[in-house]
């Protein structure tokens, strides 16, 4: 069974599963990441997600582009692209999104926005201008964001409308999971409104969900929380299983995914997938075995009993992991 379809627009036809490439280079080496990239578009993935900041690796402080405090004006975008099609020997990308916003929002855990951090930043119709005159370049096709808050989704959109040749926003990259649902509050309701699509990373909440966490000796040594322990630190904060109320709702998910024989990766893709305004679930793996758990993930169907014990695990930990 090949893996479903899901028409972002009616011409941009992607897999309801992305293959992200941030681990590459470190947790595998160059032959490993081209036979799962090999072994993921034979599946029927068309859909890989990439970004400048995978390029030198994650660090444990978020930079802008290109590694440095740049800031999003049309000089800094256009030489993003620019650099990136240039990285990827390609003509052109299909969907190039903003990675995180260029003023202060709260983000990666933070629930609390605070007036105070809030600091000059570029002009959402100037970046809407340089990625207009990509888009007209032909050098992008679509434009997305990530990391928004419905204020940062509403504001591109109706900015988007008063420009002339200024692209519509058409995704939102944003993390959504069985721990973290912060998507179904305000943005669930704009993007249903405005037809934005919603790309869910972290399905399996930095592999927490998986399970090899809870093993006795604290899970591989190579999975990415042990081997690079501190280095996510906005990850790490979010899905960390040392907070009681984290480790009992995600023991919970594991025991429903066991009551019903169901790998407790099975579990997590299913459910993000089973949201209607999710195109695809934007996951990584570095082995081929992770993948194919992945692949055979995207064929589940939830069935009603499945759902309501959902359901009850998040009444009891509701959004543990905002």
């Amino acid at each position: 069974m090949a893996v479903p379809l899901f028409n972002i627009t009616p011409d941009l036809t992607v897999s309801r599963l992305c293959l992200g490439t941030m681990t590459f280079g470190e947790q595998n080496s160059l032959p490993q990441s081209f036979l799962l990239l090999d072994k993921a578009f034979n599946s029927g993935i068309n859909f890989f997600d990439s970004a400048e900041m995978y390029v030198s690796g994650p660090s444990g402080k978020m930079t802008w582009i290109r590694g440095g405090p740049m800031c999003l004006d049309a000089g800094n975008i256009t030489e993003a692209i620019d650099n990136s099609l240039f990285r990827m020997q390609t003509d052109y990308i299909d969907l190039y999104q903003i990675h995180w916003p260029d003023r202060y929002a709260p983000m990666f855990g933070e629930t609390k926005y605070d007036p105070i951090l809030q600091f000059h930043s570029i002009d959402i119709a100037e970046q809407l201008d340089a990625l207009g005159r990509a888009v007209d370049a032909g050098k992008i096709r679509y434009v997305g964001l990530s990391n928004e808050t419905p204020y940062g989704v509403m504001k591109f959109l109706h900015t988007a409308k008063c420009g002339p040749g200024f692209p519509k926003i058409v995704s939102l990259q944003n993390s959504y999971n069985l721990l973290c649902r912060n998507f179904d509050c305000g943005l669930a309701e704009c993007c249903h409104h405005e037809r934005v699509s919603l790309l869910a990373y972290s399905p399996l909440a930095m592999g927490i969900l998986s399970g090899k966490y809870f093993s006795p000796d604290g899970g591989p040594a190579d999975a990415r929380l042990n081997l690079f322990e501190g280095r996510y630190s906005e990850g790490e904060s979010r899905y960390n299983l040392s907070n009681t109320i984290v480790k009992n709702a995600t023991k919970a998910y594991i025991d429903i995914a066991q009551k019903y024989g169901l790998h407790p990766v099975s579990l997590a893709i299913a459910f993000v997938l089973k949201h209607p305004l999710v195109a695809s679930a934007v996951f990584g793996a570095t082995k081929l075995w992770q993948l194919q758990q992945v692949l055979d993930a995207c064929k589940m169907e939830l069935n009603p009993e499945i759902i309501a014990d959902i359901d009850k695990v998040h009444t009891t930990y509701p959004n543990p992991c905002p």
